[in-house]
């Protein structure tokens, strides 16, 4: 029986660890030839070795930096040169950047939430929009957060505020592309053990929470041509 992602060519952000990692491992026991990023080299390699250990695949290993939009904008070049397309985007970099009174964050601090969170994924768009076009069936998945339905929660200033911006620019382009080959969605994965929640509630017992390769259905489900959900937010 055919693998749901058969021959799809899937970017994935933040993969080296989380629920990035975890996805890289599902879409590649699903099929997909993976593309994938971080500013990691080491675990991407790492990564880089379950997966060949466990298939046949040979995933593109990409290490840079996503805040430097003109690597974003190289990247898409080297997509289209060598896969002439790109069938799946998961944009799932983020950063928390420290919680503290919204005065007491440094410059460099927000502007490094922001980049992360919002402008490399405004940079993705721009630069892969063309790529996801040229698909038969173009999947771009974002990952949220449950912050933006609370209202003004303390000392998550620059998170809450990132991804709020984010869920507006997503869903802002999912209108423009409502007419292509294109579905582009959010998912809000709720409370996962991760490295960012463990630096946002230290002391919680994570053994408590989903693991990320606990929740990667629903990024294939998102991902599969047969997939017709557009311009939704998604909650696990």
């Amino acid at each position: 029986m055919a693998s749901r992602l058969d021959g799809k060519i899937a970017l994935i952000t933040g993969a080296s660890r989380g629920i990035g990692y975890a996805i890289a491992k599902a879409f590649a026991s699903e099929g997909a030839h993976l593309i994938l990023t971080s500013r990691t080299s080491g675990a991407l390699e790492n990564l880089d070795d379950e997966i060949r250990k466990n298939s046949s695949l040979q995933p593109t290993l990409v290490p840079f930096d996503i805040t430097q939009g003109t690597q974003i904008d190289h990247l898409g070049a080297a997509i289209n040169e060598r896969f002439g397309k790109l069938d799946i985007l998961v944009a799932n970099a983020g950063v928390l950047g420290g919680l503290r009174p919204v005065g007491h964050y440094s410059p460099e601090a927000w502007d490094e939430t922001i980049a992360v969170n919002l402008t490399a994924n405004w940079r993705l768009i721009r630069s892969l929009d063309p790529l996801l076009r040229i698909s038969d069936a173009g999947k771009a998945i974002f990952i949220t957060s449950g912050i933006t339905k609370s209202t003004g929660r303390p000392y998550w200033g620059p998170y809450a505020a990132s991804k709020a911006a984010l869920e507006a620019l997503v869903l802002t382009w999912a209108s423009e592309v409502e007419r292509t080959k294109i579905k582009v969605n959010l998912i809000d994965p709720g409370p996962v053990a991760t490295r960012m929640r463990a630096e946002a509630f230290p002391g919680e017992d994570q053994k408590k929470l989903n693991q990320p390769d606990e929740i990667t259905d629903k990024f294939i489900e998102l991902a599969m041509s047969e997939c017709k959900l557009h311009g939704e937010r998604i909650s696990i």
